[in-house]
């Protein structure tokens, strides 16, 4: 039976793909650092090893420099990396697969990795990181293609992205999480004359303050601790196309000035370098957080948000999207059963209630959250309640829509169930609540939570 190796720091992640490969019959063993891993390796012959490129202890190109050559490695990353993929690929690995994936794609890379016949040749998906995240992150697969959402507010938003596509204006996208910020922003790209060239995403709340400047603009070899090879930045990677710079608030003030000063010049450099490199990139932003009242109190550069805000577009929620959700929950539907290999049918009449007066606090992610774990629930015939969340069929949680408890209210108790849930840790009760920790730690204090 052949044994695989996982090494990926998000433990929850790691441990539902050692299930399900586990399920399909494989040994599989995790770790979620890359010294456990290489422990793990000189104890334990496996016969191919899963690594995420970001681990929290040592760069994932250097970890597949050491143990290539033995076994096949795949790279999983998720920061929308396909050059750093290609290069993990040039120094050893076997291939990369974005995350998130389906069950289908990562067990037909594994299958490919330990067929013993020689692999032919390597293609290089360009494209295909985009279309795997976009059957995950924030919203729908593929920016719902072949879905006609028949609300005003989704109408409106889509005149907006007709509108503003062709243009090279900067776009600031607001709207809660969960709405689908990623998937306005790709389809804006989509739609514009650089959808021929890349499109980069990056989550600003993940990158570490001292990293910033590399992660944008790139670094030379030996720049600094941990630099072991040279980097391109996000803004080479992006030239010719978008940059998107999801959750923008979350920015350092000093590292705001060094993005405005590439806007600003449409040149970088890459740290260690004095080389300047000119960059064509249309940028594209998002943000649950009020800018404007970060602006006011000086935690946000005001030049950097009117240079961000040349053309906003505001992400209705799902309860504002009145007629929508029955057609989400079916397109879903049919998206969970392929990825689950399931055949269910529809839901029930009492699904249908709940999910209509159930005030969906997560949106669309929470929605399609909701349907993935009740067709894995779900045998055969309709979805029932009894393959829903608890909290999803309490009536306490649904008052909001008649207007018996405000919004205020809802997310206050939210965030105390969360951190009760996880005795007060705040960086388990964000993931929880599907926000960044500068997000809940600002709804804390906004709230004044004794915590």
């Amino acid at each position: 039976m052949p044994k695989i190796l996982i090494i990926e720091d998000d433990t929850s992640f790691a441990q539902m793909l050692q299930k399900f490969l586990e399920r399909k019959g494989y040994t599989v063993e995790t770790s979620f650092t890359a010294l456990d891993g290489k422990r793990k390796l000189k104890q334990t012959e496996f016969d191919l090893v899963l690594t995420d490129l970001r681990l929290p202890d040592q760069d994932g190109i250097e970890l597949i420099v050491e143990i290539q050559g033995k076994i096949p490695i795949i790279v999983m990353t998720g920061y929308a990396e396909v050059r750093t993929a290609v290069k993990a690929m040039k120094k050893g690995a076997y291939d990369y697969i974005a995350k998130p994936f389906t069950p289908d794609e990562v067990l037909d890379l594994i299958d490919a990795a330990l067929d013993p016949r020689p692999k032919l040749g390597l293609t290089v998906r360009e494209n295909s990181e985009s279309e795997s995240n976009s059957e995950h992150n924030e919203s729908t697969p593929k920016e719902t293609k072949g879905l006609n959402l028949v609300s005003d507010a989704s109408k409106k938003l889509d005149e907006y992205i007709n509108l503003v596509a062709p243009t090279d204006l900067s776009v600031l996208i607001i709207g809660d999480s969960g709405t689908g910020k990623e998937v306005t922003a790709k389809a804006i790209h989509e739609r514009s004359k650089r959808k021929d060239h890349p499109f980069i995403a990056v989550d600003c709340g993940a990158i570490p303050r001292e990293l910033a400047s590399s992660e944008f603009f790139g670094h030379l070899k030996g720049s600094f601790t941990g630099a072991i090879d040279d980097k391109e930045g996000t803004f080479e990677a992006a030239n010719g196309g978008t940059l998107f710079l999801d959750e923008v608030g979350n920015l350092p003030y000093d590292n705001q000035m060094q993005l405005l000063r590439a806007l600003q010049e449409r040149k970088i450099k890459r740290v260690g370098s004095t080389k300047e490199i000119n960059v064509d990139v249309r940028i594209i932003t998002a943000t649950n957080e009020d800018l404007k009242a970060a602006v006011k109190q000086g935690t946000f550069r005001e030049d950097l948000y009117h240079r961000l805000n040349e053309f906003s577009l505001q992400i209705p929620s799902l309860v504002d999207r009145h007629g929508d959700l029955a057609l989400f929950a079916e397109y879903f539907l049919e998206i969970s059963n392929r990825q689950l290999n399931k055949e269910i049918v529809g839901f029930s009449k009492e699904v249908q209630d709940v999910f209509e007066t159930y005030n969906w606090p997560g949106n669309i992610r929470e929605l399609q959250n909701v349907i993935r774990r009740a067709v894995l629930l779900t045998e055969k015939g309709e979805i029932t309640v009894d393959s829903l969340p608890v909290e999803i069929c309490n009536p306490a949680n649904t008052n909001e829509v008649h207007g018996s408890i405000s919004k205020s209210d809802f997310e206050k108790d939210q965030i105390m169930k969360a951190l009760k849930r996880t005795n007060y840790n705040k960086s388990k009760a964000a993931k929880i609540l599907q926000v960044t920790r500068k997000t809940l730690y600002n709804r804390i204090s906004q709230y004044n939570l004794d915590v």
